[in-house]
């Protein structure tokens, strides 16, 4: 069975930006989407569950950021933010909204489809997975090649993928502590900055909907001048 090519909106009001975005994508292979607001957003929603979305920071009308706060309400769909910003608090509160990955312009094309493949490569499922690798720790039980997380009750938490990715890294590691600069490589691949505050913001996030769906949980220690530490006991599920 093969994996269908990836769907990819472009929420961007630049029309100059959008067409190059276009067809740079639909030219590596891509399904491309494009609307250049909230609403359009909306209406391309409507319709289709795109697997990856471009999304501009300064759009008319309802911006980027709130835009990624109102999906984030309901959607776990992969984000890639781009922004002509390059201050680090505008990308701090872009990952603090829920963004998997933020990409400052100018910005190569090169660098662009490396973000957006490694987004893609971390959040697609792997048709035909030949084990299912589920764990269970504390009171919850992950399935990663269903990448889904589930409390002991058999609810779901709903998490970015960007946040099941994180949680993944310390599963199988368990009571190891994990400097920064590992958590980049295994999570992102290098395509973040070696100064992106982006696993402080998700290790923020991922503790409060861990202890949202169970309270008291405490799962991930910060290790002064070392990193941080999954401190739960990770045990294979049948």
């Amino acid at each position: 069975m093969t994996v269908p090519q990836p769907t990819i909106l472009i929420v961007e009001d630049d029309p100059e930006i959008r067409r190059l975005v276009r067809d740079l994508l639909i030219q590596e292979g891509f399904a491309i989407e494009i609307a250049e607001d909230g609403r359009a957003m909306d209406e391309v929603l409507a319709r289709l569950h795109p697997d990856l979305m471009i999304l501009d920071l300064m759009l008319p009308g309802e911006d980027g950021l709130a835009i990624c706060r109102r999906l984030r309400a309901s959607s776990t769909i992969p984000i890639l933010m781009l922004t002509a910003k390059s201050d680090e608090i505008d990308r701090v509160v872009g990952l603090e909204m829920g963004a998997d990955d933020y990409l400052a312009k100018p910005f190569s094309s090169r660098e662009l489809l490396a973000r957006a493949r490694a987004i893609l490569r971390r959040t697609r499922p792997v048709p035909q997975a030949p084990d299912n690798r589920r764990y269970g720790f504390d009171a919850f039980a992950i399935d990663i090649d269903a990448r889904q997380l589930t409390t002991q009750d058999g609810e779901a938490v709903a998490l970015t993928s960007a946040e099941f990715d994180l949680l993944v890294c310390f599963v199988q590691r368990p009571r190891r502590v994990l400097t920064r600069d590992q958590i980049l490589d295994w999570t992102h691949g290098r395509s973040a900055e070696p100064f992106d505050r982006t696993v402080d913001m998700l290790i923020s996030r991922l503790r409060k909907k861990l202890d949202v769906a169970h309270p008291g949980s405490n799962l991930i220690s910060t290790v002064r001048n070392g990193g941080y530490l999954m401190t739960a006991h990770v045990s294979p599920l049948a």
